[in-house]
């Protein structure tokens, strides 16, 4: 019974699962999110979520599961979109990381944490689980910016992963707290649960979208934006602060060969070519390889030209991976290999060369917008700017209520103000006092004073007024003025001031990060060009195979690699190109096998008689652009036809001269007919040819005496 009842709730879940339309999602989860997200110009109605409980008895009681979801899924994407897979334009962080920051912000005292009890702490702000928080800090801390990093973090250039979260730690590197952190500055929100609160932004002063690079995959929207060198994107702000017109291109922690010059600055449609670094040694048959494109690893790279050298597209005897803090992949080639050849060849059947496509997507106000990453660096500049300036403003303010507390501080106390109050018996005395004491010297402050000003002044200890010292007093408050000067000039020349400070950031924190990616520019490679010729092509008459499989039983063709062509000349007068591979049906007997070479023309003469007892034609003709794997028919296509005669010619000056011989027919004058292919002219594949003649040929013989009757 037991099974029966488990089995009749199975059936009722699939009854529910069909009713559900193509499109929909079936996702529990509405994804709640309290920013707008990707919204249409047309208003449309939402949808009402029917009761479970309530059934439409038109339709036999069936709750229809597409009106429950139809409003959900543009939630949920928006919420992908928003909140996971694109970083924000003000700070260059996606949500979880920056929660991360803000969680190691809160931890920090200077000392490391281990990385298990961060992920723990960013758990009461991210609703997600332990394992993103954890992925995405390690790839952070990879990146060795902004996470000072302790212990086994894994290695980019192998591919490690890094140990387990209880055994690695980390804490904010000095960069971090000196461009990331400001609470002033900071606008602050609920996190999801309403017990804390958490950055909307953090107060970045610095491009770090740019220079981290970022790549997510929302729903129906991508993101790659690629990273960038930490000097050139402070020299582009400093540029872009100047007025000056920027060209950042990427730079890739792996190193390697880059060819940006269809970067197209970053948006949709750009490419980008990076190259591993290739040395040859004195050892002409050792390459090292010692910088890997962007995107893989060592390993990676080491079996992905293992796989290209057994499937034939390069040659090579045996290959090394020795990387450790350095990237050193030593590949062994054959004897008598050119090694300018292999390296052409690893460029083009590995990925030692890689084509990355970005995709700079951010997301402002709500929304996804695409910005040229000169744009990004130009925002981020100006927001920089922006923000020092509120500091600068805010310090003011502050050096401005300093001041004004040492001045009625001093004033209340050289003055003896606080001896009109010994007497008083009530507070409002003593504030009445206070108030006729400072009222002579009230035009001396610079703001007005308030009732809190007078509060502050009765909490002064009588210890603090015995050894109260007019001189040092006087110095302080000099030293505040100097500070409001200094901060004010600062205001006043905010541009210069940013300037400084992108100065100061270069010199503190630029030392190591030099370019690691070289620029350079380089063709594409044709891969048929530089292909290894690697295989023999075995001809079968008999059984109708050719291929490098059939050694034992053909006839050599040609020497070719598994990335070229055959081309197949039927007895029939078919013509077919395809890919060489280990075995192909060629048909019994045919005309001519050979490799197609495009860039090499061959120039071919035929002659072939038109069905069973038609006409005899002859035809002079090239072959340029065909489609692999289609059937080409190089005659009338009349049944019976077959080709009498078949040679091919590398010049168009060679041209053989044959004799037709005729059957022997009552009347019959003529026995022979000379054919000069010469008088022929050279013309497509399509075309039919010209009548040699209409009586039946025995055979076809070249002038010498050569047969060459197929």
């Amino acid at each position: 019974m037991a099974k029966k009842k488990v089995v009749k709730k199975v059936v009722k879940r699939k009854v529910l699962k069909k009713k559900v339309p193509k499109g929909t999602s079936l996702g529990k989860d509405k994804a709640p999110s309290k920013k707008s997200g990707i919204r249409s110009k047309k208003k449309t109605k939402k949808a009402k979520v029917p009761s479970l409980k309530k059934t439409d008895k038109s339709d036999g009681g069936v709750v229809h599961i597409d009106d429950m979801y139809s409003s959900w899924f543009i939630d949920y994407a928006s919420y992908v979109i928003l909140e996971r897979a694109v970083p924000a334009l003000y700070d260059g962080l996606k949500p979880v990381q920056r929660r991360i920051l803000h969680s190691l912000k809160e931890k920090d005292d200077g000392r490391y944490n281990k990385v298990a009890n961060v992920v723990g702490h960013t758990m009461q702000y991210h609703p997600h689980g332990d394992a993103s928080i954890a992925d995405a800090l390690v790839s952070m801390g990879q990146k060795d910016l902004l996470i000072d990093t302790q212990g086994n973090w894994g290695n980019i250039l192998t591919g490690d992963k890094a140990a387990a979260t209880r055994y690695i730690e980390a804490r904010l590197s000095k960069f971090a707290l000196a461009v990331a952190f400001n609470a002033k500055t900071t606008n602050w929100a609920s996190s999801y649960d309403g017990r804390n609160q958490e950055p909307v932004n953090l107060p970045l002063k610095f491009p770090l979208l740019l220079a981290h690079g970022a790549e997510g995959i929302a729903v129906g929207l991508a993101c790659k934006i690629l990273p960038h060198n930490f000097i050139e994107l402070i020299d582009g702000c400093i540029d872009v602060l100047r007025k000056k017109r920027t060209k950042l291109l990427p730079d890739f922690p792996t190193g390697g060969i880059m060819d940006a010059s269809e970067y197209n600055g970053g948006l949709r449609g750009g490419k980008v070519r990076v190259r591993a670094r290739i040395e040859k040694t004195k050892n002409k048959r050792l390459l090292k390889i010692t910088e890997i494109p962007f995107g893989t690893t060592a390993g990676g790279l080491m079996d992905n030209i293992v796989s290209a050298n057994e499937k034939g597209k390069i040659k090579i005897s045996k290959i090394e991976d020795i990387t450790a803090e350095k990237v050193e992949i030593n590949v062994h080639l054959p004897l008598g290999l050119d090694p300018d050849t292999a390296i052409e060849a690893l460029f083009a059947f590995t990925d030692c060369e890689v084509s990355i496509s970005p995709n700079s997507c951010v997301i402002e106000n709500d929304k996804p917008q695409f910005f040229t990453v000169d744009d990004l660096l130009k925002k981020s500049s100006i927001r920089t700017r922006d923000l020092l300036k509120w500091e600068l403003e805010i310090k003011l303010g502050e050096l401005q209520d300093k001041w004004h507390h040492n001045s009625l501080e001093r004033i209340f106390i050289e003055n003896r103000i606080y001896r009109r109050i010994e007497e008083c018996t009530t507070w409002e005395s003593v504030i009445e006092e206070i108030w006729k004491g400072l009222k002579p010297f009230l035009k001396k402050l610079k703001r007005k004073v308030t009732e809190e000003d007078v509060v502050r002044l009765t909490e002064i200890k009588i210890k603090r007024i015995s050894k109260y010292d007019s001189f040092k007093a006087d110095e302080i408050i000099r030293g505040i003025e100097d500070q409001i000067k200094e901060v004010k000039k600062n205001i006043s020349q905010i541009t210069r001031y940013t300037i400084r400070y992108y100065k100061d950031l270069k010199e503190k924190f630029g030392k190591g990060r030099k370019r690691k990616t070289e620029i350079s520019t380089f063709g594409k490679v044709i891969a048929k060009n530089v292909a290894v010729a690697t295989e023999t092509i075995y001809l079968n008459s008999k059984t109708g195979f050719a291929g490098w499989g059939q050694k034992s039983n053909g006839v050599s063709v040609d020497r070719c690699s598994r990335m070229d062509d055959l081309i197949v000349f039927g007895r029939e007068g078919t013509m077919q190109v395809s890919k060489v591979a280990e075995k192909t049906y060629v048909g019994k007997n045919p005309a001519h096998v050979a490799i197609f070479r495009k860039d090499e023309p061959k120039y071919y003469c035929m002659i072939y008689r038109d069905g069973r007892d038609g006409a005899t034609l002859v035809k002079r003709f090239t072959v340029q652009g065909v489609t692999r794997e289609k059937m080409y028919d190089l005659t009338k296509g009349t049944n019976g036809t077959r080709v009498l005669f078949f040679s091919v010619h590398d010049s168009e000056k060679e041209t053989p001269t044959v004799n037709v011989v005729l059957k022997p027919m009552p009347r019959l004058r003529v026995k022979e007919i000379e054919v000069d292919f010469a008088d022929v002219s050279v013309k497509g594949r399509a075309s039919k040819g010209n009548i040699i003649t209409k009586n039946k040929v025995e055979k076809v013989v070249r002038k010498k005496g050569q047969m060459e009757l197929l």
